[in-house]
């Protein structure tokens, strides 16, 4: 438990930093809704853009003139904070004592491996947790100052609990990559090459329906914003095997960070 609260006062300063970040980007990107909103210029801009260049900004056939497209496009600029958040916290969370030499101060105490990843792993999704908060209120407040409309508050708690999970698969992906490569300084930069390259995959299989079986190899297309805001909420049978894979990922950093020899 003591390993718990060291990596929670450890992580603050970076937690609180990342949590102003995001609610800049939610009071930002909301405080652009009016322009949208109103059936000026704004509106006319999206409206003539050609549809390729629709998909790569997130909007799709999304209605940005009403509350619940215009957050849908925003979001996914918000779940891309948040997952660049998670896989970094995973992968330098587990490889850290390497990086700072303090491996052998901590591997010497009565401990297993097990109980550091332990202790790591829910640190971590407690972090996770808190800027998934921080998210969630910003996004309800600020709606509501801006929405003339219907509430959405209901959708935006589907769209966070979304990227709850995408979170939690960035950040179990980010665990076990720092757990099974030898050397901890390039976990992170194959973690965010990853998540870069997932996200390339997300924006390719919009333009192209015949590119949609690619759709699996991205997080970021396991839920589709559409059925959010038309009110068919989440694929319960996407959700189930998000959270089996990210178990599945976390187990295997269980695994490899048993079987590894750490540099001390």
């Amino acid at each position: 438990m003591n390993m718990f609260w060291r990596e929670l006062t450890a992580g603050r300063k970076a937690l609180i930093i990342w949590s102003i970040c995001m609610l800049l980007l939610v009071v930002s990107g909301m405080g652009k809704y009016t322009a949208y909103s109103s059936g000026g210029a704004g509106s006319d801009i999206f409206n003539q853009m050609p549809s390729s260049v629709k998909a790569l900004l997130g909007i799709g056939t999304l209605d940005v003139t009403v509350m619940s497209g215009f957050y849908a496009m925003l979001f996914l600029y918000i779940e891309l904070t948040a997952a660049i958040h998670a896989v970094l916290l995973g992968s330098s969370i587990i490889a850290k004592e390497e990086k700072e030499k303090t491996a052998e101060f901590l591997i010497a105490k009565p401990v297993s491996r097990s109980a550091i990843v332990t202790s790591k792993l829910l640190a971590a999704l407690a972090q996770i947790v808190v800027l998934n908060l921080v998210t969630l209120i910003s996004s309800i407040l600020m709606v509501s100052a801006y929405n003339e409309g219907k509430d959405i508050s209901g959708e935006i708690i589907l769209f966070l609990i979304s990227m709850f999970i995408v979170q939690l698969l960035f950040l179990t992906l980010g665990a076990l990559l720092a757990a099974g490569i030898s050397n901890p300084k390039s976990s992170g930069a194959a973690a965010a090459g990853i998540l870069v390259g997932s996200f390339v995959i997300s924006k390719i299989t919009d333009l192209s329906d015949q590119l949609a079986v690619l759709k699996v190899l991205s997080p970021f297309k396991y839920f589709s914003y559409n059925r959010i805001v038309e009110g068919d909420g989440l694929n319960a049978f996407i959700l189930l095997l998000s959270v089996l894979l990210a178990a599945g990922m976390a187990a295997s950093a269980y695994f490899w960070y048993g079987k590894r020899e750490l540099k001390l």
